[in-house]
């Protein structure tokens, strides 16, 4: 009886790990069915001098949605994006390559560009043709919107 009972259980752990391994896939591909999304890290309301640690990265999901950017978190279950910026509120003040731990922290071809949105500084790290498309999306703002480069 014990062993029906351990082998019952030990079932049960795949099943819900491989339920969440599909939860985590379906919400990704979901996130991607309408098109325009890229790997995107994200740092938040970080300090003005760079730092290398790596620490504060987390890896996401980004999709253009008109005039705006959302950011999903990878690693979440969550329906909604975690983040949301502004085409017009977005302002771009640096650019540069990973340092240190971060080239750990972050995937292999990553540039990460320094911006402030609604006066709060972020960094995003993203591919080079990420960060193309990016650049190009910001500076295709309709007549009228300011949008600040670097």
């Amino acid at each position: 009886m014990e062993m029906v009972l351990a082998l019952w259980v030990g079932v049960s752990v795949i099943v819900l790990v491989l339920l969440g391994l599909f939860v985590f896939g379906l919400r990704r591909r979901l996130i991607q069915r309408s098109g325009g999304t890229f790997d995107c890290s994200l740092r938040w309301d970080v300090s003005e001098e760079p730092d290398p640690s790596g620490k504060g990265w987390v890896y996401g999901v980004a999709r253009y949605s008109g005039d705006r950017v959302d950011w999903f978190r990878v690693f979440s279950y969550a329906p909604r994006p975690r983040r949301g910026l502004e085409r017009s509120a977005i302002e771009v003040i640096a650019r540069r390559l990973p340092e240190g731990e971060e080239e750990l922290a972050l995937l292999s071809d990553s540039v990460v560009l320094g911006c402030l949105h609604r006066g709060i500084r972020l960094e995003l790290a993203m591919s080079e043709d990420a960060l193309t498309g990016f650049l190009a999306w910001l500076e295709a703002a309709p007549p009228g919107q300011r949008v600040n480069v670097a």
